[in-house]
Order: structure tokens, then sequence, then C-alpha cells
């Protein structure tokens, strides 16, 4: 099949690399390229920020967080409003940097602007009803309440596979609790949240109340030493959070943390196998098959075992790498060859050492799309649940199947991993719904469905190796959000 691969509209994309204190720059770092995952080709260098320019932005950060605090609910609602309308207006511009950043396909990534919208008015409607609470002391005769005050200045490292999702995500709930933030923008993705600061400055916020730098590990190792950031709001690897953790330590700044997963994918024999099999399927395909709580560890009940892997392969097939500028594809590249190269590495081991079956897949993609970094769905059979393959993130479009017998067996296997991000079951029955989600060791359960539930009203976060702390919903605005109790004393002067 021949696929014609489109070049990137370079006019669109940003140039600066930070926005502080309400203006765009550049920052003071070493030119970065950006490489184009569709064709592997440059498509603009930026100069990246550096620990210079942390400072500079920590410091707007701070000058401008006693007005922001101060100013009423509804004025920082009304803002936040005014913020989600421009992400309708450049809902097709923001899709396209999405795309052009990570090479996910544009008729997916449109969906995440009308997320940033959607989590911009629902934190936004929070801004005025964040209340305390009073309490009845049995200390004696005392007015005692509760109050939840901001932190200060979130920092927020972001990832470069859904760089304006995590964004949003982070941001929206910080600045409805009344804190400001600094933005670590990825190397490998920069484009869209620096879009995104400038729409912060045309919907008239506050000069430094949403800064960003662009950069990699250094700049984020900056912010998490800085002592003007008060938490560190972190998305991304195991390994990396654990050396952000060492360095909050000093300071003994809190973090919050969303990490990796390799979650569960539990269809039983009474499933809809129509559902189940194409819902399965997503793992491989949503983001390229680099999603953090995607699905990506199939374990299927032994009754329809052979039939499941049948319809897999067959589905698998509907689904052809592309052009990710095309509206059409459904399945684009991974970030870069060196990711690729990591990914057939660990599919190769699985298949060539461990003896695993390749239903389908596992060789990069030649022909027209040789040039980019392109990995048709692969899916790997018969998998022991201790191999490395079955234990560890690949982050690309690979699943893993693994048989099971009963429901004792799914939960085991479902939990005997060091992560806990995602789970997802499959069932006509629903005592065996509620049985199971309850004994899944997951932040985030679905039932026959594979991703839907994470909407703003709704708290995500994991366990275990996949973090702490939640992002969405009451429970996400909180993480933003310091208690203060205040007793005072009512007896009488003696």
């Amino acid at each position: 099949m021949t696929v014609t691969f489109q070049t990137p509209n370079r006019d669109i994309l940003p140039r600066h690399t930070t926005i502080i204190n309400g203006q765009v720059g550049f920052g003071s770092g070493a030119e970065l390229a950006h490489v184009y995952a569709g064709t592997g080709e440059v498509t603009t260098e930026l100069r990246s920020g550096t620990a210079a320019d942390v400072d500079a932005a920590v410091a707007a950060a701070r000058k401008a967080f006693p007005a922001w605090r101060a100013l009423p609910g509804d004025k920082r609602r009304n803002l936040m409003f005014k913020l989600a309308e421009l992400f309708e207006k450049y809902a097709p511009l923001l899709a396209e940097l999405t795309t052009i950043e990570t090479g996910n396909p544009i008729g997916g990534t449109g969906s995440a602007p009308a997320d940033g919208a959607q989590k911009f008015r629902y934190f936004g409607g929070w801004a005025d009803k964040i209340q305390g609470r009073t309490i009845s002391p049995f200390t004696g005769p005392a007015h005692d309440y509760v109050s939840y005050e901001p932190y200060g200045v979130i920092g927020a490292i972001i990832p470069w596979n859904g760089p304006l999702f995590a964004t949003t995500m982070a941001t929206a709930p910080a600045l409805a609790a009344g804190n400001c933030v600094v933005v670590k923008s990825p190397d490998l993705a920069p484009f869209s949240v620096l879009k995104l600061g400038e729409m912060f400055i045309e919907a008239g916020f506050p000069e430094g109340v949403f800064n960003v730098v662009m950069g990699g590990g250094d700049v984020g190792e900056a912010m998490v030493a800085h002592p003007g950031i008060d938490k560190i709001q972190f998305v991304g690897s195991g390994p990396t959070a654990k050396k952000v953790l060492r360095t909050a330590a000093e300071t003994l700044k809190p973090c919050g943390l969303e990490l990796g997963g390799k979650s569960p994918v539990i269809v039983f024999a009474d499933a809809n196998m129509q559902i189940a099999s194409q819902r399965g399927l997503m793992g491989a395909v949503l983001a390229n098959g680099q999603g953090c709580s995607n699905g990506t560890r199939l374990l299927v009940e032994r009754p329809i075992y052979d039939q499941y892997l049948e319809t897999l392969k067959t589905m698998a097939g509907y689904f052809p790498v592309g052009d990710p500028l095309n509206p059409g594809t459904r399945l684009g590249p991974v970030i870069s060859e060196q990711s690729l190269d990591r990914i057939l590495g660990m599919v190769n081991k699985s298949v060539h050492e461990e003896g695993h079956r390749l239903l389908c897949g596992g060789e990069r993609a030649g022909g027209d799309a040789a040039n980019g970094f392109f990995l048709p769905v692969t899916v790997v059979a018969d998998v022991a649940h201790d191999s490395s393959l079955a234990q560890h993130e690949a982050f690309g479009p690979v699943l893993t199947v693994t048989p099971f017998d009963g429901e004792d067996e799914a939960i085991a296997l479902a939990n005997d991993t060091e992560y806990g991000l995602g789970g997802y079951i499959f069932t006509e029955n629903l005592r065996r719904a509620h049985f199971v989600a309850s004994q899944v060791d997951s932040g985030m359960i679905h039932v026959n469905g594979s991703g839907e539930g994470m909407t703003p009203c709704c708290p995500f976060g994991g366990m275990k190796q996949s973090g702490f702390g939640r992002l969405g919903g009451e429970e996400g605005l909180h993480e933003f959000l310091r208690v203060k109790n205040v007793w005072i004393n009512m007896n009488k002067p003696a």
C-alpha cells in the first residue's frame, strides 16, 4: 500500500521557548533540534531553557502569587472560562501542533483541545466554591475551623507523550486553587504547551501567573531543587520520579507523581467479544501505544482464548500505520528512533529468547514509512506473566496476551506487577464486575470501556510504582490546597 507523507507546516510552529511574566522569550541554553517522527526530518531548532530561566520564571510567579491568591474566586473563574473559549478558537491549530510534536494522528489529537476546554471550565467552576469547615472542639469553649489555602508556586514537569493533556490536567486545578505555576515544556514535544502560554496572555491572565520554560532534564532538576517552588507535580517515568523525590527531599518539597503503568485488560468468557477485542486493541493504538494508562497486558479466560486471539489479529489489520497528518490515520509513529529500537529489542527478546508467539507485527514498517519511526500493531501471545515484556512498559504499539482460569487467577495475575495505574475488565456479569474491580490494585478501573472515565470530574492517579496523588475531580483540586486549622479561645477572661 502506498502512503503519502505530508510535510509539516513549519510556519505554525512557535519559535520562542519561554513565557515568563507574560512575555514570550528565548531560552539561554543550547539549540535543540525537533525531529518529526512521521518522516525523521528536523522541523525546527529551538533554544532550550536553563536554570537561569527557571529562576526568572519562579521570581515572576512568586511576585504574582499574592494578587492571584487574593483575586476573588469568581474573577479567577471568569479568566479560566475565557481560556476555555480560546481552546475552542485554536482547536485545529493545537491539534496540528500536537501531531507535529508527538506523531500522534491528527484524527485523535483534536480531542486534546476539547479536553483542555472542559478542564478549565470544570475547575474554573470550583474557583469560587473552595470552602472550609467548622469543628466542634471538646477541649472547652472554642471556635475551630479548617481553611484550604493554595501552596504558592507549583512546578509542573510535563511528559512528551501528551503534553497538552498533561499540562491542563495539572495546571487547571492548581490555578483554580489560587496557585501560580511554572511549567516545563518537554524538549521532545514543545509546541502545544508554548502555544498554550500564548493563550494565557491573550485571555488576560495577570503577568506571572502562568510561566513556561522549555527544556530537558536539567530544567526539571532546577525546578525540583528551587526553593521558590512550593510543590512539584511530575508526570513521567518511574526512574525519573525517583530522582525527583531524592532532590525534593533536600527541601522537603511535596510532590504529586503520575507515573507509568502496565495496565491489565481482563477478558472473561462471558464478555462481548467484539467490544472486548476492539477495546483491548486500543492499548496499542491510542497515542501510538505511548499512553501511561493504556491497557497493554491482556489476560483472557481460557475458554475464549483462541477465539479472542483470532479476532484481535483480524482487527489489528484494520489499523495500518499511516501519515499522522492524514485525518484517516489511526496509528502513527513512536516518538524517536531510539524509542523504536528499544521497543523492538524488547519484542525480539520476548519472541526469540523467551519463546513467546508473535501473532502480528514485530518489525519496523518499511516502504514509504521507512524514514519514520513506525511499528505496526504488535501482539505477542502465550506470554509468561513473569517475563520482561509482560512486566515492563514497552511504551509503543505492543500487546502481550496471557490465558487465565477463573476470577482468582485473573485477579492474581492483574496484581502481580509493580504498577497500579489502570485496569480494564470485560464481563457481562455485574457481580463479577464489582468484585474484580474491588480487588484489582489500580487507581482507575474501567468496566467494558477503555478510557471514557478520564474526564475532568473523575480522579485519576496510581498505586504502587504508578505514583501517588490524584488529578481530576474534587480530589484533584485538593492536591493543590494546603490545610490550615484555626482554634479560637472563647473562654471569658479571668
